[in-house]
C-alpha cells in the first residue's frame, strides 16, 4: 500500500526534477496523501523523512521501506537522512543519516542558490511551502527596502536581493540560523553587510526600529506557531492582529505587509477573520494571497486526504496573504 502511494505522488512530481539535480520539493505529503506519520523532501541528491509516528518499530520499518524506495527509483541519490519528530534525543530529532554520505550543502531555486544546514535543529534549514513567496519576491522588490522579520535562515530575504531589492534588513533570535543565510549570500555574490543581520528579540527590536523612524516598503511576518522569551510571546492562534499592528509603523505609506500563519489549527476563515479586524479601521486592505505549491497542497491525483482544518479561502494550512498598507497623510 505505502509503495503504490510513493509511486503515485513520484509520478505527480515528475515535472519538478531537473537534470542537476540541484532543485528542492515535498516528495511525499503523508498527511494529505495517505500516511500522516510520513512526510519526505528532496533536497537536491538528499533525500529527507521526516517521521511523525508514535511506534518505534512500526516507524523503522516504515522508513527502511521508504528509503529502499526512493533509493531504487532515483539512484543518484547520495545520502538519507531520518527526522524523528518524537524522539527522545535531540540528535534524532535533528537528523540522522540511515544511509550514504554527507548531506548536500545547498539547492537552486528559481535560479538562486540556498545554503542548507539539514541536520542544525528539527526543521530543513530552508521552507519548501513557501516556494511560489519567494518567486513573489524576486518578482516584486526591486528597488525597495526590505524588513524580514523571524528569519530564520534568511531565504525570503535572500529572494529579495535577488530580485533586486534597494537593502534587505535579516532579523532573528537565533545568530546560527542567519549565519546560513549569509552563507547564501556568499553563494550568490551577494555583499554581506553584518549591520543589516540583526540577532534580537522581535519585540523590543520592533520598537527600537519604530523610535529610530525607520520604515520599509515591505515587512515580511513569519513567525513560529508558538514562542516566547521575557520580552512577550507569539501564538498565530491568537495573537495575530498583535503582531500585525507591531510593524505597521514601519511600513511606508503604500507598502506591504506579506503576513504568514502556518497553524495547523487556525482555519483559514479562523485567519481571514483576524486580517478582517485588522482591516476595520481602513488603512489595511488584503492586496493578494499567494498559493502553496502543489507539492506540499496536494495533486489532484494523489490527495486522499483532509486537512484538519478547512484552509479555505487559502489552499494550504501555511496560509499567505499580502496587505496593503496606507497611513493617514
Amino acid at each position: 500500500m505505502l509503495t503504490n502511494l510513493l509511486h503515485t505522488t513520484l509520478t505527480a512530481r515528475q515535472p519538478l526534477f531537473d537534470t542537476r539535480h540541484e532543485v528542492a520539493f515535498r516528495l511525499f505529503n503523508g498527511f494529505l496523501e495517505g500516511e500522516p506519520s510520513l512526510a519526505v523532501d528532496l533536497y537536491g541528491r538528499t533525500l529527507l523523512i521526516h517521521d511523525y509516528g508514535e511506534d518505534e518499530h512500526e516507524a523503522e520499518e516504515r522508513n527502511t521501506a521508504v528509503c529502499q524506495f526512493y533509493l531504487d527509483a532515483l539512484p543518484w541519490l547520495t545520502c538519507v537522512i531520518v527526522k524523528t519528530r518524537r524522539a527522545l534525543t535531540p540528535e534524532a530529532r535533528n537528523g540522522q543519516i540511515i544511509w550514504g554520505s554527507e548531506p548536500d550543502r545547498w539547492v537552486r531555486e528559481h535560479g538562486v542558490r540556498y545554503a542548507l544546514d539539514l541536520l542544525m535543529n528539527r526543521d530543513a534549514s530552508l521552507y519548501l511551502d513557501t516556494r511560489h513567496l519567494r518567486r513573489w519576491l524576486m518578482e516584486n522588490v526591486h528597488g525597495r527596502d526590505i524588513l524580514n522579520t523571524f528569519a530564520y535562515t534568511g531565504s525570503l530575504g535572500v529572494a529579495a536581493w535577488a530580485g533586486g531589492a534597494r537593502q534587505v534588513i535579516q532579523t532573528d533570535l537565533n545568530k546560527q540560523f542567519l549565519n546560513v543565510g549569509k552563507t547564501s549570500y556568499t553563494l550568490n555574490g551577494f555583499p554581506i553587510d553584518k549591520k543589516t543581520f540583526i540577532t534580537d528579540d522581535f519585540w523590543p527590536l520592533m520598537s527600537r526600529l519604530k523610535r529610530a523612524k525607520q520604515q520599509f516598503d515591505i515587512v515580511i511576518l513569519d513567525p513560529p506557531f508558538f514562542s516566547t522569551t521575557n520580552k512577550g510571546t507569539v501564538d498565530l492562534a491568537h495573537s495575530t492582529a498583535k503582531l500585525i499592528n507591531k510593524v505597521r509603523p514601519l511600513v511606508r505609506h503604500g507598502g506591504q505587509i506579506v503576513a504568514i500563519n502556518n497553524a495547523l489549527f487556525v482555519s483559514g476563515q479562523a485567519y481571514w477573520d483576524a486580517l478582517t479586524e485588522i482591516r476595520a479601521d481602513g488603512y489595511v486592505s488584503i492586496a493578494e494571497l499567494i498559493a502553496v505549491p502543489s507539492d506540499f497542497a496536494g495533486y489532484e491525483t494523489t490527495a486522499v486526504g483532509q486537512p484538519i482544518t478547512d484552509p479555505t479561502p487559502f489552499n494550504h494550512t501555511t496560509k499567505i496573504a499580502v496587505l496593503a498598507v496606507s497611513h493617514k497623510l
